[in-house]
């Protein structure tokens, strides 16, 4: 995997293609790999970037120190994206609604458009039972690790309270280990989680942080699905009320994750989105 060094540490990442440049984000516990499904019935002629961020999935830590709060990882963002000199960036949240908060912070500089998948907004942070069960497992000893071995049995993976609202089809064995190993492995990965998992989420803050996309002039795709309780459906109606050129798009039958769910519906709708709008703001 190639890597760009950032002042946070390593970053490791996938990359397709060539082209204006779209980077796909991921969620909590996760990696480049949930959009395995997608990647391959995306339009040629983009560049697709696929970052692994330290949420506990990652190959390798952070630096000592390094600040993993929300504003901490929005830096990180940034700075990766300027590692990489991308400029006029289609950027696409999942899950991980963090990023969404770039406009807030004023580092969305080389962001053009934006695909807004099922994720973290307004107060919704961390999200539902899923959500819950995460904040608990941060502050409970040896509990990531715990929460990461879990994971790896497939009928607990199923509960509500770790990834059975997360998506409605099965998620694999295969694709859950990889999310894991890392953590299982490396105390610090599972350190890294533990400083975003424990830094604070205060209400307030973060609605008026996602309520700053008013000021953000891009295209703006909002890819909601229509089904599931951690992502509440009408939060994507008013993130597509909120964003000034957006448009809105449900995914039927599909929980947050729908790029597992719904592999064919998601990549139509992004390249649809992709190849009739324009990066630039």
């Amino acid at each position: 995997m190639p890597t760009a060094d950032i002042p946070a540490g390593r970053i490791h990442y996938r990359e397709h293609g060539e082209g204006p440049p779209v980077v796909l984000l991921h969620g909590l516990l996760m990696n480049h790999t949930v959009w395995d499904q997608v990647i391959g019935l995306l339009p040629d002629g983009f560049r697709y970037v696929l970052p692994d961020l330290p949420l506990g999935a990652h190959p390798e830590p952070m630096r000592p120190g390094t600040d993993l709060s929300m504003r901490g990882l929005n830096q990180l963002v940034a700075d990766f994206l300027a590692a990489l000199d991308l400029r006029e960036v289609t950027l696409v949240h999942s899950d991980w609604g963090g990023a969404l908060f770039l406009t807030a912070y004023g580092l969305d500089e080389r962001v053009g458009r934006v695909i807004v998948f099922p994720c973290e907004a307004f107060d919704n942070f961390p999200p539902g039972l899923p959500g819950k069960t995460a904040i608990l497992a941060a502050y409970l000893p040896g509990g990531v690790g715990l929460a990461l071995r879990q994971l790896r049995v497939s009928w607990l993976r199923r509960s509500p309270l770790l990834f059975g609202w997360m998506a409605k089809s099965s998620i694999p064995d295969d694709l859950v280990h990889a999310w894991t190993e890392p953590g299982l492995r490396q105390p610090g990965v599972r350190a890294d989680v533990l400083a975003y998992m424990r830094s604070d989420f205060r209400s307030l803050d973060l609605v008026a942080d996602t309520e700053a996309l008013r000021r953000f002039s891009g295209a703006a795709l909002i890819l909601w699905s229509s089904a599931g309780k951690v992502m509440p459906r009408e939060h994507g109606r008013r993130l597509a009320d909120l964003l000034p050129h957006s448009r809105l798009v449900e995914i039927d039958d599909a929980y947050v994750l729908s790029m597992l769910d719904r592999p064919a519906a998601v990549a139509a709708a992004m390249t649809e989105f992709l190849t009739t709008t324009d990066a630039r703001r």
